[in-house]
């Protein structure tokens, strides 16, 4: 359900023209994180679930490890970008459309990934 759900939001926004504004933009990107965020736990909890060996390798745990952490970090991070977006729009509507280019956009959802990164990174070093 989660996976239809996003899928279904995804391709809303990427087809309508009228939805191509910075606030859909980072709407789609937290729907391909939330796809991914909820893709990563699940199989493995699926398999312990009907297997009889409910164990993991240290090697799949670490994997896990780090992409349910790159995920979660760059959820925070986008969302803090949308809460500046939302600010922008609120605080400055006049200019809304020159603070808030397509530029700046990218850059903050590749900030926010790029941050995910680094956070997930540091996080499995000390593991």
């Amino acid at each position: 359900m989660i996976l239809l759900g996003n899928v279904g939001m995804m391709a809303i926004i990427m087809t309508d023209p009228q939805l191509n504004t910075p606030m859909y933009f980072f709407l789609g990107n937290l729907s391909f994180i939330d796809l991914f965020y909820s893709s990563v736990i699940a199989p493995k909890a699926m398999v312990n679930f009907w297997s009889q060996s409910k164990s993991i390798s240290f090697a799949g745990c670490v994997t896990q490890l780090f992409l349910f952490a790159l995920f979660i970090v760059t959820e925070g991070f986008l969302l803090a970008a949308m809460a500046y977006d939302r600010f922008i729009a609120i605080c400055n509507p006049l200019l809304y459309s020159v603070q808030m280019s397509a530029r700046l956009c990218a850059q903050l959802v590749a900030g926010s990934y790029f941050c995910g990164c680094i956070s997930s990174v540091l996080i499995i070093s000390d593991a």
